[in-house]
């Protein structure tokens, strides 16, 4: 699937905003475009009429999930690269990301608990053996990254809806006793798929006797090891409760089923079950969801023995899908229907930010929002040049930062998501659609607006005609490229 990224591409959001009802005659048009060498334009000659054979149909009439918003991550490295430009440019991008009716309008945002693979370096927030109470627990290491990121954003918008998981417990609570479940290859590969890596002079450690499988539980399947960790989450919520920042929900585990050279821990689905029974006690008293996630395998069933369980499925509350998990998530949809499901984390590119990755990304909102989310989440916000992560690989970004230059550029895939994001509101509807090659995604914003994204895949332009309602909306767009309309009655 990934190949189809390469295709020339046009997106066309159109926002629709009428006075009454979807037949009332609008009064003015507001166009932008993106390109590859012209981003967030303002064009013109966009029309409304009642006729006009239509490319493709919007139903207004079949509403399906309601959308919470769209979001990243809350990284590390992401705060360090922030952190090389002036307070003034700083607070400009917050600005634009957060502030409501600014630009992204970002809603939904994600964090790790302990490290992941864009910390600065291994820890967690307790690594003292066999502290069950968790007497020792501290998030001092956050007040100087993870704290200060979360507050400027929550700066702009302070409703801003925060969930958390873990990519690895404390090393003393799992069978291996390191924070990672595979070692560095040693054959020098610099790429898989269309991903891209440079490992040389890195050495997390592991041993042979060390390395994960996944389908098996790195996690010490004991009570008191159980207990503690429950612990250890709750200690969590609090202590960002005390800093001013609310924890909604949670996920006990980033991508359960991969053992990775950097902060992991595999699961089975049982083994998370268990886990679940004891957690979800302590997340209820603080009024803390949980999700089960985040499931990064096309397997419905991992989803299924968590869910079913009687001891784990009372306290879940939705699920949450990345990478590969967009072949379960479908499945998983038409089987429980009224659970609340969550695109976890953007695939993360290669480093380069470019045009055709983003044609891509349109693909990957495309299939996730068709099957039924709530949010969709980009993963990296800021990354220096190169995108390289503390364990060697190099990922996309909404941001680039030039550290040396003290410099930032917004990337593309940071367009194709405020194309979504500034106009879908936290409460839309996602509405059914039909032609177009089914290059089609539309919503119903809660003032009875609608937005409406096509993907021409010509590289010329083309006139396109769509009908919404009682009306059609038509525009000449520019080949190869994003566009957004917005439509005032």
């Amino acid at each position: 699937m990934r190949s189809n990224y390469t295709r020339a591409s046009l997106v066309i959001a159109l926002a629709i905003s009428v006075a009454g009802s979807l037949t009332s005659k609008a009064q003015k048009v507001e166009w932008v475009s993106t390109t590859a060498t012209a981003k967030w334009e303002v064009q013109k000659d966009s029309k409304i009429s009642r006729d006009g054979v239509a490319d493709a149909t919007v139903f207004t009439e079949k509403p399906r999930q309601t959308i919470e918003g769209f979001g990243a991550c809350f990284n590390e490295l992401g705060w360090t690269s922030l952190s090389a430009l002036s307070a003034t440019d700083r607070s400009s991008i917050f600005k634009e990301l957060f502030a409501p009716g600014v630009g992204a309008n970002f809603t939904v945002f994600r964090m790790p608990i302990g490290a992941n693979d864009f910390s600065r370096q291994w820890y967690s927030y307790n690594e003292t053996a066999g502290d069950f109470e968790m007497k020792n627990f501290s998030i001092d290491n956050d007040k100087e990254t993870l704290i200060p990121f979360i507050k400027s954003a929550l700066k702009y918008n302070p409703e801003l809806k925060l969930w958390a998981s873990p990519w690895s417990p404390p090393q003393w609570m799992k069978y291996n006793k390191h924070y990672a479940g595979a070692a560095f290859p040693k054959n020098g590969v610099t790429a898989w798929r269309d991903l891209r890596f440079n490992f040389a002079g890195l050495d997390n450690g592991i041993q042979p006797n060390q390395v994960g499988k996944a389908g098996t539980n790195m996690f010490i399947q004991e009570p008191q090891y159980f207990e503690a960790y429950a612990r250890y989450f709750s200690k969590f919520i609090q202590a960002y409760k005390n800093e001013g920042i609310k924890i909604a929900m949670v996920m006990p585990q980033n991508e359960f089923n991969s053992p990775q050279t950097f902060p992991s821990a595999t699961w089975t689905a049982k083994g998370l079950s268990d886990f679940v029974s004891y957690l979800g006690p302590e997340m209820n008293k603080l009024g803390v969801d949980i999700f089960m996630g985040t499931v990064e395998k096309g397997n419905p069933a991992l989803v299924d023995t968590v869910l079913t369980t009687e001891k784990s499925g009372g306290f879940i509350k939705g699920a949450g899908f990345q990478w590969d998990g967009k072949m379960a998530i479908g499945d998983i949809h038409s089987r429980y229907p009224e659970l609340p499901l969550y695109q976890t984390e953007h695939e993360c590119g290669n480093g380069l930010n470019d045009w055709a990755y983003a044609k891509y990304s349109w693909t990957l909102l495309q299939q996730y929002l068709n099957n039924g989310v709530k949010t969709y989440e980009y993963w990296n916000l800021s990354l220096p040049v190169g995108g390289k992560s503390t364990w060697g690989w190099y990922q996309n970004s909404l941001i680039t930062v030039d550290e040396k230059a003290k410099t930032y550029t917004y990337n593309y895939e940071y367009y194709l998501m405020k194309h979504f994001s500034h106009y879908v509101k936290a409460g839309a509807k996602y509405l059914e659609t039909s032609g177009l090659d089914k290059n089609i995604i539309a919503f119903r914003n809660p003032d009875k607006s609608v937005v409406v994204l096509v993907h021409n895949e010509a590289a010329t332009d083309r006139k396109v005609n769509i009908k919404i309602g009682g009306f059609s909306v038509s525009a000449t767009l520019k080949g190869d490229s994003f566009n957004t309309l917005l439509i005032k009655g």
